[in-house]
């Protein structure tokens, strides 16, 4: 037997959207189950993200510490960020979150993992980069806002990293996901094994 996510799509009898935000939406609708009865399903609907665990060649990731209202916590994350922009290339998104959160560039990217958030009750996919070869970018940086203003920046050797999680003392989704595949990347087929930086991404299609 296989152990692979397949696509599947239950016939919706009825669909409307309660609620628009700025960047998602509330979705409703009536999905008609295996028994044929039919039961209401209400999910968010998100453009999708992208993470980017960025490894230094002294075994450490760049975080980054940011307030979380729903949550009401400060979290330790990864940089991170929305795919603003229908069909985007989400290895430029990457690049373009790594620079404005952290003000670096990096040389060597693949793809460490793809993730669905919250499938429950959100349509939110997420694709994990891995940047190597790190170096600060150049220009000015970039002017952020909000919660971003507050935003501290370290770099954590991945086995504290690993630690915390494991302890439970850290949280956010992607760097938890991220620091866990990593590792187990790194005991498997090595990083350079990895998937490339464009390969296919069906939860999110894009052009090269």
């Amino acid at each position: 037997m296989t152990i692979k996510d397949t696509a599947a799509e239950w016939e919706v009898r009825a669909t409307e959207t309660p609620f628009t935000g700025n960047k998602t939406s509330v979705r409703t609708d009536d999905v008609v189950m295996p028994d044929g009865t039919v039961v209401r399903r209400d999910y968010q609907v998100h453009p999708g993200s992208v993470a980017v665990l960025a490894l230094d060649d002294q075994g450490r990731v760049l975080v980054i510490r940011q307030y979380r209202h729903p949550v009401r916590q400060k979290l330790w994350e990864i940089p991170a960020g929305l795919l603003d922009i229908p069909g985007e290339n989400p290895l430029h998104a990457a690049q373009r979150e790594l620079y404005e959160e952290a003000h670096v560039k990096a040389e060597d990217w693949r793809v460490l993992t793809d993730v669905y958030t919250t499938p429950g009750g959100c349509d939110e996919a997420v694709r994990i980069f891995l940047a190597r070869d790190l170096s600060e970018a150049e220009g000015q940086r970039f002017e952020v806002e909000d919660e971003e203003a507050d935003m501290e920046l370290s770099r954590v050797p991945v086995e504290e990293l690993v630690r915390g999680v494991l302890a439970g003392e850290l949280h956010n989704n992607c760097l938890v996901v991220g620091v866990l595949s990593l590792v187990a990347a790194q005991n498997g087929d090595g990083l350079d094994a990895l998937r490339p930086a464009e390969a296919p991404w069906p939860a999110r299609p894009f052009e090269v």
